[in-house]
């Protein structure tokens, strides 16, 4: 959908991107977040920068505490940008990653139905995804998911225990080459099985957080919920 809807991917000049990130310093801000559908897909039209090094580069401008980037893709998800965010402290320790399934059965029929000049697929690796090959962030919904493969899913949650995930269940977008595929799942079902995948993150992201409890960490506020009168950031990691 986005190609149609956006149109055809750009990158800036690295040397824009620094530009810009040393005026955001300037003017008192301390956390930069690089933004793209497919931001580590970035090319630089000098052909000087990788986006690892971009990272790393944003990360070392003067008074800038924090960088994150959003969203990732598996295909362009390197070493390289692991080595950053290990090397580089002020890089955060959090990616955010999609994968359609834990199911490699389902993850290779989404790159199967890709047409190679709209890649629609979240390829996990060379030689074909599989739910075996990094861990990944985002979870989307697919048709014809059977229950086993939903439990694959579900299994998946349990083995990287995510500190967030964003779900959906599939339905039909015009321009994609799903459409061509049949939906045997009810409405219904589709319904259930993203409540328990939600319900089932929920109590992960619970044990998680009762981890911190009695601990003191670093947090950059960035509002209030007037409902809750609380006050809502994120650490290096996640979202509170």
């Amino acid at each position: 959908m986005v190609p149609f809807t956006r149109g055809k991917e750009r990158s800036r000049t690295s040397n824009s991107v620094l530009a810009e990130a040393r005026q955001m310093a300037d003017l008192g801000y301390t956390e930069i977040q690089l933004l793209g559908q497919n931001v580590n897909s970035y090319k630089d039209p000098a052909g000087k920068t990788s986006f690892a090094e971009l990272l790393a580069a944003v990360a070392q401008v003067p008074a800038i505490k924090r960088v994150r980037f959003t969203t990732s893709h598996p295909r362009d998800f390197g070493k390289d940008i692991v080595d950053a965010i290990d090397a580089v402290p002020s890089l955060c320790d959090h990616v955010h990653l999609p994968v359609q399934s834990g199911s490699t059965r389902v993850l290779d029929a989404c790159s199967a139905s890709t047409p190679r000049a709209v890649p629609r697929a979240h390829r996990l690796g060379e030689g074909g995804p599989s739910r075996d090959q990094p861990h990944h962030r985002c979870h989307r919904r697919f048709p014809g998911e059977t229950e086993t493969e939903f439990e694959e899913t579900l299994t998946l949650l349990d083995t990287v225990e995510y500190d967030g995930v964003f779900s959906f269940k599939y339905s039909p977008r015009p321009n994609t080459p799903s459409l061509s595929l049949d939906d045997v799942v009810p409405d219904s079902e589709k319904a259930r099985r993203l409540t328990v995948l939600m319900e089932r993150q929920r109590d992960i992201q619970k044990r998680r957080n009762q981890r911190h409890i009695g601990h003191l960490l670093e947090a950059m506020v960035e509002g209030k919920n007037e409902a809750r009168a609380q006050w809502c950031g994120r650490t290096r990691k996640t979202r509170f």
